[in-house]
């Protein structure tokens, strides 16, 4: 395997670690509290810890990989990463553990940034394909580390588990550090103003504000899913968590059919498609008296939700090549603050007017994004 199939092989890898990152400190929440004695409002703080990581790491990635390379940038995230593992695992104090989660945090966000930037970058065409295809590994990753948790702590402590798996960034690293990646785009040095210039790019915020409905819907359906379904169908725990694999399995398969099937396909009628699946879902959802109309409008939404970033990202990456890297930053950064603000919105709107309101937020979320892609459209002719 050599050139551009090593860097998309890195890439996988790296994002398979992203988010195997992203549900862990959830998988243990209980353990750890059980551990630290917290109460809520503490496992509450400890638990804010992570996004403002990855917000931070989200930020700095692009600047960096821009001047310097990927290959720095990842391995150092790679150790960073299995630090923060073997701290989750091991710390002995809390005030440990909070550092520990803010460097799992800060690190897992760089990678996330860095390997879908590196990705655009060496993907001359069908660029949106690609990063799809790399999704995939995120969604296996996600999905992976509950069924490690749930098959293996009958045997192992929590504590061996996370430790074991947090030996993989370290296999990450071996991969990387046998890799060419491409080459700095500003080997001199980093062009301030440019890189500013494009916080006033219309393409980039429009791009950033439609990521940031994309990731709040994503984040609204994993935080309160579990709660909706428990509330309006009486649905006991364990099956609501089956239910929200399911969707996250509707998003994974959606996105092996963009990068195969429909990858010569026009980006107008992938995101045309993707629009009708979670207006459908959203309906279903809504409309739904049984567990099993439920399951299949999240498995709707799942395959709704999964063009929305390769595709975005793939016009940033085309429209951006030379500060591709800074321009992923940004806008996954408005990506994340969206995420951050909607879903303490969606708690308001729970405590206030019921659970039953999320289905009134995903329609309004979809409707939005709507609007913003026939902006993005008339922008940057996708």
């Amino acid at each position: 395997m050599q050139g551009s199939k090593l860097v998309f092989a890195s890439a996988c890898i790296g994002i398979l670690i992203f988010g195997i990152s992203l549900i862990t400190l959830g998988s243990v929440a209980s353990d750890l509290q059980d551990q630290f004695g917290l109460d809520k409002i503490s496992s509450g703080a400890l638990f804010s810890i992570l996004p403002v990581g990855i917000l931070v790491g989200s930020l700095f990635f692009g600047p960096l990989a821009d001047r310097y390379g990927y290959k720095m940038l990842l391995l150092v995230s790679g150790f960073l990463v299995f630090v923060g593992f073997q701290g989750i695992a091991y710390s002995g104090s809390l005030t440990l553990l909070r550092l520990c989660v803010l460097v799992f945090g800060i690190s897992a966000g760089a990678i996330n940034g860095a390997t879908n930037a590196v990705v655009s970058d060496i993907t001359e065409t069908n660029k949106s394909a690609n990063l799809s295809l790399l999704g995939v590994f995120f969604a296996i990753g996600a999905l992976g580390m509950p069924f490690v948790l749930g098959s293996l702590q009958t045997t192992f402590t929590f504590n061996q588990i996370v430790s074991a798996v947090g030996v993989l960034p370290l296999v990450a690293m071996l991969l990387f550090s046998v890799t060419k990646f491409p080459e700095p785009k500003q080997k001199e040095k980093f062009p301030i103003q440019k890189s500013i210039s494009l916080l006033r790019n219309p393409t980039i915020l429009l791009v950033g504000f439609f990521l940031a409905c994309q990731s709040s819907f994503e984040g609204i359906i994993n935080n309160w899913t579990t709660t909706y379904l428990s509330e309006k169908l009486s649905v006991p725990g364990d099956k609501a968590l089956y239910a929200l694999t399911l969707y996250v399995i509707g998003m994974a398969l959606m996105r092996i059919v963009i990068g195969g099937i429909l990858r010569n396909l026009p980006t107008q009628k992938i995101m045309r498609t993707s629009f009708f699946l979670l207006l459908a879902g959203c309906y279903l959802l809504w409309w739904s008296g049984s567990y099993e109309f439920a399951v299949a409008g999240l498995i709707l939404i799942g395959a709704g939700l999964a063009a929305g970033f390769p595709v975005m990202l793939g016009v940033i990456g085309s429209a951006f090549a030379e500060l591709s890297g800074t321009a992923f930053s940004i806008v996954l950064t408005l990506a994340l603050l969206g995420n951050m603000a909607v879903n303490f919105a969606m708690g308001v709107i729970a405590e206030a007017f019921t659970i039953f309101h999320l289905t009134t937020v995903a329609f309004a979320l979809t409707l939005i994004m709507i609007v913003l892609f026939g902006m993005i459209r008339k922008k940057s002719n996708v």
